[in-house]
């Protein structure tokens, strides 16, 4: 990191579904007074603070809940790492922002505090409420304004199996009661941090309740809901102020700079759903696809505008909204869920943590296509005995079944690197785009075996990186929004190059 001081750096509160990390950005190299004609470009150096475990755990009642005061304890030990560091190196912090998954929300009641943790978008609670409120509000009417791919998990569907006395039995129906206020996992933690409620376009464009084409709340879905479900008929008065990416929320709260050392540092809108900063970092060409490989994998391209059509419906594309006006087309392919699950329950078994370079170098030497099993089963979503559901997916193939854990291990990347590959042919067809390369940003990036197999699939090359796109798409759109970083996302995106080291994987060549 550099020493010079003065430095600029802006703090990244990344809130994954497995962990959450607080990471430093210092960007070195930018134009100021001192810089001339031949000054080297800006790009940023990120350094982890501080990581945390995240995952749900079950309530009393066998709910799949977060626990939100546990990311919070790990969120200020970050913040105050951040700020000691960045003291001895003579950076002055001049931004935080949050980013998350996408669709989970908390209920803040009349006094602004939180009525329950909030639900993992995993419960059980929600299954077959999405059939009943299309019985109601059918799919292509939703579609056709909020332009979302079918997830049993949506947001809305959340909040139907909360009010609803049919499927999904009401679950969640009292704290709905208590609810005055309804935030999605990153706005709740800015309000925890500087005490205005927002909501980001880019996040509650997963809510169901967006309308893809005006980036606005859509006020005939809330009428039709409020319409067919009573219970939600003053929704939109539960809904907070929608901004965009680079807008300031406030500074933090008095009792946050003293629990973190920080001074009145403004908390800023990033692209708080953190698929939307991970894509804002990919260094895309005009002709480039993405996968954002993390738990999920997210497939797809960057548009200037959603695709609405049937055919899009019919496939099941998403239109999530994006930096700078942007539509994310693209489609929820399982992703290192699957394999990490698989890990988790060895480890179990052995009691001890499992190797897993040397599992993916043994699973590298294994025989490919031998079967190729649907990840995106609705039997891989819930966390339990994952080798278990491999193998009886294999099964009903009516194939031999994997012998070894290498062999696993490889049925699950060949099936991954497959998904991919469709969902990236599907979405160039759909949206009329011809795509030339395909980058896996994210901590797929990492594995090579799985870049490897996805050129291989597509047929296309892989850049690979940078893996820590989501934290640097962070902390690229707080830069630009005080001055530090200037330009549209091309330049921003020119940041990125210069930031890190990018790996091509060419189809039948592997990695050049």
């Amino acid at each position: 990191m550099s020493d010079a001081v003065g430095t600029a750096g802006f703090v990244a509160v990344d809130l994954g579904a497995t962990s959450g990390r607080v990471m430093l950005g210092v960007v070195l190299g930018a134009a100021g007074p001192s810089s001339g004609p031949a000054a080297p470009g800006p790009s940023v150096e990120l350094v982890e603070c501080g990581r945390f475990p995240n995952g749900p755990r079950t309530d009393e009642h066998g709910a799949l809940r977060w626990d939100v005061d546990g990311l919070w304890r790990g969120i200020l030990d970050g913040l105050r790492a951040a700020g000691d560091l960045a003291r001895e190196r003579g950076v002055e912090i001049r931004g935080i922002g949050v980013d998350a998954w996408a669709v989970d929300h908390a209920f803040l009641d009349d006094a602004g505090d939180l009525v329950a943790d909030p639900f993992c978008y995993r419960d059980a609670r929600t299954d077959g409420v999405a059939d009943d409120v299309y019985r109601h509000v059918p799919f292509a009417d939703h579609y056709a304004i909020n332009g979302l791919q079918h997830l049993q998990f949506t947001t809305e569907f959340q909040l139907v199996a909360g009010v609803s006395t049919g499927v999904g039995a009401g679950v969640g129906g009292e704290e709905w009661a208590r609810a005055r206020h309804l935030l999605l996992v990153p706005d709740l933690i800015a309000y925890r941090l500087t005490g205005r409620r927002v909501a980001e376009v880019t996040n509650a464009s997963t809510t169901g309740l967006l309308d893809a084409r005006s980036r606005t709340w859509s006020g005939e879905l809330l009428d039709r809901l409020g319409t067919e479900y009573p219970g939600l008929a003053d929704l939109r008065d539960r809904l907070p102020e929608l901004v965009e990416p680079g807008t300031v929320v406030g500074h933090l709260l008095p009792e946050v700079r003293a629990a973190t050392g920080l001074g009145e540092v403004p908390v800023l809108a990033v692209a708080s759903h953190d698929t939307a900063s991970a894509v804002a970092a990919t260094p895309l060409g005009a002709a480039g696809a993405y996968v954002s490989s993390g738990t999920w994998s997210l497939v797809g391209l960057e548009l200037p505008a959603p695709v609405l059509t049937e055919a899009s419906r019919a496939a099941n594309f998403t239109n999530e909204l994006g930096l700078d006006g942007t539509v994310r087309y693209l489609r929820n392919v399982m992703g290192l869920w699957v394999l990490d699950e698989c890990v988790r329950a060895w480890a179990q078994d052995d009691g001890a943590p499992v190797d897993l370079p040397g599992l993916l170098a043994a699973a590298e030497v294994e025989p490919g296509g031998r079967c190729l099993v649907d990840v995106d089963g609705d039997e891989f979503l819930a966390p339990g005995d994952m080798p278990r559901r491999v193998s009886d997916a294999v099964a009903r193939l009516g194939v031999d079944l994997p012998a070894t854990r290498p062999a696993l291990v490889r049925v699950v990347l060949d099936s991954l690197a497959a998904a991919s590959a469709r969902a990236v042919s599907n979405a160039s067809a759909l949206a009329g785009v011809v795509v030339d390369t395909v980058h896996v940003v994210g901590g797929g990036s990492r594995n090579e075996l799985l870049c490897r197999l996805t050129a291989e699939a597509t047929g296309l090359p892989v850049v690979a990186g940078p893996v820590e796109a989501t934290a640097l798409g962070n902390v690229l759109v707080q830069a630009r929004a005080v001055g530090v970083l200037s330009g549209d996302l091309t330049a921003l995106r020119d940041v990125v190059r210069a930031s890190v080291t990018l790996r091509r994987y060419e189809p039948g060549l592997g990695r050049s």
